[in-house]
């Protein structure tokens, strides 16, 4: 990063809400403590408690307190397991650097995908859209593919890709001449590839929520379905138990649990909020009762009204999935119903949350990450929804695949088309330096991989510097400050090293703390590899 780009950067952070602090702040609340039996071990060193998930009460108009596992972290913090990101305090024991979160941008040729072929226009309006669906890129046709709604509740078609950016519509052979693949009635759909699946045939998951008469009475369901290549699905492979439509299902890799977030429709204040729903075997264990659901989430009052107006936010949906060591939550916050008169659809965006249980979500910034248009008419003038997906890694960026609605002659929630936004890779949040060096220290970790790997980017008269400590922060020589060789770069995936060592054999195994010195420069990740090359170890 040259010296010119990195002072617009720090320039633009000045028009943004002041960085966060770092260091662990009084809470409003006090902080959810696990109860006195413990139960799962994760393998972030969190210790789960029972019963899980846990038993709470309906969603109410305050903010949540603060996930427990940040006021009582692990003593040891087992880090081999992907890229260690600064979006919470989790990992850092003290700190002189200032938190920034990032925004994503918006692809200059969006939308990505329109509704153009007569299929994409059945139903009551034309719809090309993302509603939760799936995005992924797989090895074995080497394709981003990437699944959405065609036409209003008419259809599942498929778009393929080379970049995760051209897409092509290819005609399949499941109705002829279209690139259609399911012609099931939908709602809101969930289309995973499994990487724990050993049978090939069912390597994909699709969850769809449909309508049907079960004993006399209209519901809700999940159907789910299995397939090979994403193109051709099997019959309903297992079914949920009810459900309201705009639910979707999630995958924790680090508990090996497929997560169900499930809308209702509360009848407090909070209104629109989730239930949540786990189970290891999405085929078998679907089919709850209603006793085995738990109020989850739902909006609260940080979530600001949208200027003008004084309708408090409701949570439509979140979405829970996976990104390296954390568990991205997909908020899709409810700002305000559609406006015939205006033609307008509904006032929905995206906001962020992260977790590392999976349940306890930790929102430190409430500005949406996927935002409507203000522009009438444009193609995410309103209802902005996700994919149900993790975003893609493709080179040094995130991949954030969404949908968003212009609206429709005679039917306002109409006009559904797809885009994308991306961001750095790690780049949620980073630690930032400026002129004056500054230091994080982490809390005790414990690693099995040789070699430390950083995502940064420094001005080009910046740097960083790491040392590593024992757990009385008495450096352990050769890993000394002295002896660090100083970065200056700006990459998604640099080597940190010391001269006198090769590598960090000499303190694998050991509870040590890692400092990193920083100055003119911001700090996204760090994490250690078994690999030279840097690729981090994943829990899927």
């Amino acid at each position: 990063m040259n010296r010119r780009r990195f002072l617009h950067l720090t320039l633009a952070a000045s028009t943004l809400p002041p960085a966060f602090p770092v260091a662990l702040r009084a809470a409003s609340a006090a902080p959810a403590a696990p109860p006195a039996t413990a139960g799962e071990l994760l393998p972030n060193g969190i210790r789960l408690p029972t019963p899980w998930p846990p038993a709470t009460s309906t969603p109410v108009n305050k903010p949540s307190p603060p996930p427990f596992y940040l006021a009582q972290p692990p003593a040891v913090l087992p880090i081999d397991f992907g890229r260690q990101l600064f979006v919470d305090d989790f990992l850092i024991e003290h700190t002189t650097l200032q938190r920034r979160f990032h925004q994503p941008e918006l692809h200059p040729a969006n939308p990505l995908i329109r509704p153009e072929q007569p299929w994409e226009k059945a139903g009551l309006a034309p719809m090309a859209a993302i509603l939760g669906d799936g995005v992924w890129f797989d090895p074995l046709d080497r394709l981003f593919k990437l699944w959405y709604m065609a036409g209003w509740r008419s259809g599942t078609a498929l778009a393929v890709s080379e970049d995760g950016i051209r897409w092509r519509k290819p005609a399949f052979d499941i109705v002829a001449g279209t690139n259609l693949v399911h012609t099931g009635d939908r709602d809101s759909t969930s289309l995973w590839l499994d990487p724990t699946e050993p049978n090939p045939a069912r390597r994909y998951k699709f969850f769809r929520s449909h309508r049907e008469v079960r004993d006399g009475k209209a519901e809700w369901y999940f159907e789910i379905h299995t397939s090979a290549d994403g193109i051709h699905w099997s019959a309903p492979a297992g079914r949920s138990g009810s459900i309201y439509p705009r639910s979707t299902v999630g995958w924790n890799p680090a508990r090996k649990v497929w997560i169900y977030s499930l809308r209702k429709d509360s009848s407090t204040a909070i209104g629109r909020c989730r239930r949540y729903y786990e189970c290891a075997d999405p085929i078998t264990g679907a089919d709850w009762g209603k006793e085995a659901r738990h109020w989850w989430v739902g909006a609260d009052s940080l979530d600001p009204a949208r200027p003008g107006t004084t309708f408090q936010p409701q949570l439509t949906n979140i979405d829970a999935v996976p990104y390296e060591s954390v568990m991205l939550g997909l908020y899709t916050l409810w700002r305000g119903a559609l406006n015939p008169d205006l033609g307008r659809p509904e006032l929905n965006d995206v906001c962020l949350g992260f977790s590392r249980d999976g349940f306890h979500f930790h929102r430190p910034d409430r500005r949406p990450f996927l935002a409507m248009s203000e522009e009438k008419g444009a193609w995410n003038w309103g209802n902005v929804q996700p994919a149900a997906t993790p975003p893609l890694v493709v080179g040094d960026k995130l991949h954030f695949y969404f949908s968003g609605r212009s609206g429709a002659p005679g039917f306002p929630d109409g006009g559904g088309s797809t885009g994308l936004a991306t961001l750095r890779r790690d780049g949620f949040a980073s630690l930032d330096a400026g002129d004056t060096e500054a230091a994080v220290t982490t809390r005790p970790v414990q690693f099995s991989g040789c070699h430390l790997f950083v995502n940064l980017a420094t001005a080009a008269d910046g740097e960083l510097r790491a040392e590593i400590l024992d757990a009385d922060n008495r450096v352990i020589a050769p890993f000394t400050r002295e002896n660090s060789l100083p970065l200056r770069t700006d990459q998604t995936r640099h080597a940190v090293k010391w001269q006198g060592a090769d590598d960090l054999a000499a303190v694998t195994g050991r509870a040590v703390k890692i400092r990193f010195h920083l100055r003119r420069a911001s700090l996204y990740a760090f994490w250690t590899s078994r690999d030279p090359s840097g690729n981090a170890s994943s829990l899927s």
